[in-house]
């Protein structure tokens, strides 16, 4: 019989299943207390819950981590960790180390239906969501879990296309039952995928990233084909109805595609449409991934670019390329790995 795992369980969703095994409510607290704080990787190791508690939990439940089945290490110090799903399915978590921030990528979706020209996931097609289990289990089971300063949303998969996990992964992270983290280390990408993003808005604190990529609705759908489901411009009128100017941080990320969006045309198009949020653009060079004909932008074009929003009150910085040798980069993320093929890396 396959067991549940507890990993990924909220204190409601732990509450209701003690509960259900007749066991003192307070028991939900304490497991998890050995889930989020002390990261057991078995039930047993629960010593503060009676024989009887770990005996009922055994029978039904399991921990449910899974150490990652590979790693690569790029040349700049980013680790691309893969990881196995429940379902036999890869995965790929990238940790990526500063002098002063230590930060890991996740997925939450393997593949993405959101299919951007630009975007290695999006060739994989969609296989499926990530559960709350799956994602927590990328996070606490890297080797440098401990050293986590930020985590960002901006691995496989469109995460708002996945709210009912991810919003239950935000919990864990940021309640003081779970990791009791600052909602200022983490950072959520879209896509704008309105129902999640709306939920979002009202039930987070944690930073949002938007991918626009392109300040013209048409040009955007070149290279975005959601732009005819999720258009830009109503996606910003709905963030301009939102507070940016405390705690949680707003920013635009603008990959840049030599003789497409690169323009001071476009620029100039950027402070118009973003006149009024309180936001930040960060700009990203193009890596290049088999079979597409973009090429990213130079690095005078970028600066320039980037100094015209600035001078325009954008402010705006260029994003460092992490990872590239390694196919660890924004938009490089792919997993086609079988259970086969991993067991050979091993």
């Amino acid at each position: 019989m396959t067991k549940e795992p507890l990993l990924g369980k909220t204190l409601p969703e732990l509450t209701d299943i003690i509960k259900s095994l007749g066991l003192p409510t307070f028991t939900a607290k304490q497991i998890c207390e050995w889930l989020y704080h002390k990261k057991v990787t078995q039930i047993d190791n629960m010593t503060n819950l009676s024989l009887k508690s770990r005996a009922l939990l055994n029978e039904s439940y399991e921990i449910g981590n899974i150490a990652p089945a590979s790693l690569q290490k790029s040349k700049d110090g980013t680790v691309k960790y893969l990881f196995e799903t429940r379902k036999n399915q890869f995965i790929e978590t990238v940790f990526i180390p500063e002098k002063e921030r230590a930060t890991l990528c996740v997925s939450s979706q393997v593949g993405c239906k959101m299919n951007c020209l630009f975007c290695m996931t999006g060739k994989m097609g969609f296989n499926g969501h990530l559960t709350a289990n799956e994602i927590i289990n990328q996070i606490q089971f890297v080797p440098q879990n401990d050293e986590l300063t930020n985590l960002v949303f901006m691995g496989m998969g469109e995460p708002l296309d996945n709210p009912e996990e991810v919003f239950k992964v935000l919990d864990i992270l940021t309640q003081p039952w779970g990791y009791g983290w600052s909602p200022k280390r983490i950072t959520v990408s879209t896509i704008g995928a309105k129902k999640g993003l709306e939920r979002f808005l009202e039930e987070s604190s944690c930073h949002l990233a938007v991918s626009l990529h392109s300040p013209f609705p048409s040009e955007r759908l070149t290279i975005m084909p959601v732009e005819k489901a999720f258009p830009s411009r109503d996606l910003i009128e709905l963030l301009k109805n939102y507070d940016f100017s405390k705690q949680r941080r707003l920013s635009f990320e603008y990959i840049m595609f030599k003789g497409l969006n690169d323009s001071p045309i476009h620029a100039k198009e950027l402070v118009k449409i973003l006149k009024g949020l309180d936001c930040r653009v960060n700009l990203i060079r193009f890596h290049a991934i088999p079979n597409i004909p973009l090429q990213t932008s130079d690095n005078q074009t970028m600066d320039d670019f980037k100094d015209y929003l600035n001078k325009h009150g954008l402010t705006t910085t260029i994003r460092s390329s992490r990872g590239e040798d390694i196919f660890a980069a924004c938009g490089m993320l792919s997993s086609t790995k079988t259970k086969k093929e991993t067991d050979i890396l091993e």
